[in-house]
C-alpha cells in the first residue's frame, strides 16, 4: 500500500508552476495539503486565483489556497514575468472564474498552521520567491524542527542565471528571504537551472497533451504557446520550453531520483552590486570521495535523467478524463 505524502505548495502560479500542481494534484501518492502564493510571475492574488482555476480543471476544489506577500523582504515589488508566462501568469489562457474562494488566513499563517497540524510529517515545495517562507520562519522560529523536507527550485550554480547573468528569478526577486531560507537547518533540497534548463518540453509533448482531450491536458497544452514563444526567442534553439517547477515537483515528492545531487554549502549573494541574487554553492571537489562538508546546508541537484517530460504528460493525461 502507498502512503500519501503530505505537500504544501509555495508557488507564484504561472505556466510551469500550473502544471507543477496539475502533476502533483493527479498523483494518487501525493496528499496536497494547501497552496500558498507568493508575488512572483505575476502578484500573489492572481496567482491564488490562477491556482484555484487550475485546481479545479481536476476537481481539486478541497485545497485551501492562501494569497500572500506581494513585496519583498525590502519591501519591493518583485519583478513580474509577464513577458514570460502572459499577462494574466497562465499563458492569457482564460479559464472561468474558479468556484472556490481563498481561505481567509494569509499564506504565512497557513504554513505554520499546515505544518503544526502534520508535525513531522509535511514537506514544503518553494517554486517562486521565497518570502512567504522567510516570513513564516520570522513568526515561527520552530518551522524547521516541524517540517520533514523542503524543496526550492530556484538558482544557478554553474548554468548562466536567467534574470541577470548570475542570478535566476525565483532567489534573485528576493535574496533576502532566500538567505534566510537557505540558514534555516532544515533537511533542505535545491533544483537549480542546472537541470531543469535540461528537461525540455517540446511541441511534441504539446501535441500528445493536446491530443488526449481533457480539460487538463487541453489547458495544460494550451498554456505553452506563451511560454514557448519565450524560450525559443531567448533561451532555447527550437520551439519548446525548461521543465522548472515540474521537475522539482516530482523530485520533492521522490519520483524522480537526480543522478548528480551532492550535499553543498549554498548561500545567497544579497549585496547590491552585479551579483545580487546570485546562488553560491562550493562544487569543490564534488565529483571526488572526499568526506562531506561539515557545513553543507542543501543537497543540490546537478544531473537527472532528461526524460521527466515524458513522465509529467503520461502523468496530466492518465489523471485527467479524456474528453468523450
Amino acid at each position: 500500500m502507498t502512503t500519501s505524502q503530505a505537500l504544501l505548495v509555495d508557488c507564484d502560479t504561472g505556466v510551469d508552476d500550473a502544471l507543477a500542481l496539475l502533476y502533483l494534484a493527479l498523483s494518487p501518492d501525493v496528499d496536497l495539503r494547501a497552496v500558498t502564493t507568493v508575488g512572483g510571475n505575476t502578484d500573489a492574488r492572481q496567482a491564488a486565483v490562477n491556482t484555484l482555476q487550475v485546481l479545479e480543471l481536476v476537481g481539486r476544489t478541497d485545497i485551501p489556497v492562501a494569497p500572500g506577500a506581494d513585496r519583498t523582504l525590502r519591501g519591493s515589488l518583485p519583478h513580474y514575468a509577464t513577458h514570460v508566462h502572459g499577462d494574466n501568469g497562465i499563458g492569457n489562457v482564460r479559464l472561468p472564474s474558479p468556484a472556490a474562494s481563498p481561505v481567509t488566513v494569509d499564506a504565512v499563517d497557513l504554513i505554520i498552521e499546515t505544518a503544526r497540524q502534520a508535525e513531522g510529517e509535511l514537506s514544503l515545495l518553494a517554486t517562486a520567491p521565497l518570502t512567504n517562507l522567510a516570513l513564516a520562519l520570522r513568526r515561527e522560529p520552530r518551522l524547521p524542527e516541524m517540517i520533514r523536507h523542503v524543496t526550492v527550485m530556484g538558482g544557478a550554480v554553474h548554468h548562466p542565471g536567467n534574470i541577470t547573468p548570475l542570478a535566476e528569478a525565483n532567489i534573485g526577486n528576493d535574496p533576502e528571504a532566500a538567505a534566510l531560507v537557505l540558514e534555516a537547518g532544515w533537511d533542505l533540497t535545491i533544483v537549480p537551472l542546472d537541470v531543469t534548463m535540461r528537461e525540455n518540453l517540446t511541441t511534441a509533448t504539446q501535441r500528445d497533451l493536446l491530443a488526449h482531450g481533457s480539460a487538463a491536458s487541453v489547458f495544460a497544452a494550451r498554456v505553452l504557446d506563451v511560454y514557448f514563444d519565450f524560450h525559443e526567442e531567448v533561451a532555447l534553439p527550437y520551439r519548446g520550453s525548461a521543465c522548472h517547477d515540474p521537475l522539482a515537483a516530482a523530485i520533492a515528492v521522490g519520483h524522480v531520483t537526480p543522478l548528480l545531487a551532492p550535499r553543498l554549502h549554498v548561500g545567497v549573494e544579497t549585496g547590491d552590486g552585479p551579483a545580487r541574487g546570485a546562488l553560491v554553492a562550493d562544487t569543490r571537489g564534488m565529483y571526488l570521495s572526499y568526506p562531506e562538508r561539515a557545513d553543507a546546508n542543501a543537497r543540490v541537484v546537478l544531473e537527472t535523467d532528461g526524460r521527466f517530460p515524458e513522465r509529467l504528460v503520461e502523468r496530466i493525461r492518465t489523471g485527467g478524463s479524456a474528453a468523450a
